[in-house]
């Protein structure tokens, strides 16, 4: 279908701000301009900042409940910007939707601290986690990871290095192969948001100390071994049309699928990439919280 008009919209007015490619830039000129978070979109019962076993991270309550189910977030934006205050919105919205909590993780950034800082920091904050869970009012037998883009591709690898028993992986229009050879580089390279050429910015910072590869599972999740992926908890999986990222984030789906993982793919025709945090212009974004917070629901009530 074609672009959805509210996206064409965005989009629009991106473009008469005349700003440079993000990939002309710094990465500190890209964290300055990236759009904030805003101010809080809804209430949640309880938010509270506190240490993840030394990695920073925010607690989102829907409840007073002693035993929810918990989603470790891992935000997006390449692995090189965002931190708790670009996806406070999504955060709040997704204990509201699933009525469970979430620990957002402020992850160390690249090219400051490149592969593998911030799975490290994702691995240390899921364990942490899991270890305090009762001191959260959670239940240690229900924890699931998740993220957007750069996040997901966290979430996909913590899945499949399982630090702890998981229930979900909730994979947002994830970065599976940071090789950037599918079909929807080509298709959608400009013009939507997020770029290829953006796309290699942003890898070519998260790999810039030397310690990992476009090949390596840990930052390609897709290029992990069948039984690897076999053994990851069932996933959710959204993916964009207009987004670079949607063939590899639908292959992911596919061969957890295949390989016998419960999978449920959703692809919102006329989006792109982003929308998920975009719910003051964008309504799908609205359908994609609902369709996310049911899925953890459903996940933690097993």
């Amino acid at each position: 279908m074609p672009l959805h008009p509210q996206a064409d919209v965005l989009i629009q007015a991106l473009a008469q701000l005349g700003l440079p490619p993000l990939e002309l830039g710094t990465p500190q000129q890209a964290r300055a301009g990236r759009l904030a978070g805003g101010a809080p979109s809804e209430h949640v019962h309880e938010v509270r900042d506190l240490d993840a076993g030394g990695v920073p991270a925010r607690l989102y309550r829907p409840s007073a409940a002693s035993d929810l189910g918990l989603l470790v977030y891992f935000h997006g934006g390449g692995w090189v910007i965002g931190d708790l205050e670009s996806h406070d919105n999504v955060c709040r919205t997704l204990a509201n939707r699933s009525g469970h909590a979430v620990l957002s993780v402020d992850y160390r950034l690249a090219p400051e601290h490149p592969f593998p800082a911030a799975l490290g920091d994702s691995i240390q904050a899921t364990r942490w986690a899991h270890a305090n869970a009762a001191e959260m009012g959670c239940d240690a037998n229900r924890i699931a990871v998740g993220g957007d883009s750069a996040g997901a591709n966290l979430a996909a690898v913590v899945a499949q290095i399982a630090p702890i028993p998981l229930c979900h992986q909730m994979l947002i229009y994830p970065v599976t192969d940071c090789r950037r050879v599918s079909a929807s580089y080509s298709e959608n390279a400009t013009g939507y948001f997020l770029t290829a050429g953006a796309m290699e910015w942003f890898v070519d910072h998260y790999l810039s100390g030397g310690q990992g590869s476009p090949e390596d599972p840990r930052v390609s999740p897709l290029l992990a071994d069948d039984a690897t992926l076999r053994a990851t908890p069932p996933a959710l999986v959204i993916t964009a049309e207009f987004d670079p990222l949607r063939d590899e984030g639908e292959q992911y789906a596919t061969r957890l699928s295949e390989l016998g993982v419960t999978t449920t793919h959703v692809r919102f025709s006329g989006m792109i990439h982003g929308f998920f945090s975009m719910s003051e212009m964008i309504d799908d974004a609205h359908a994609a919280h609902a369709v996310a917070g049911q899925a953890l629901k459903t996940a933690f009530s097993k």
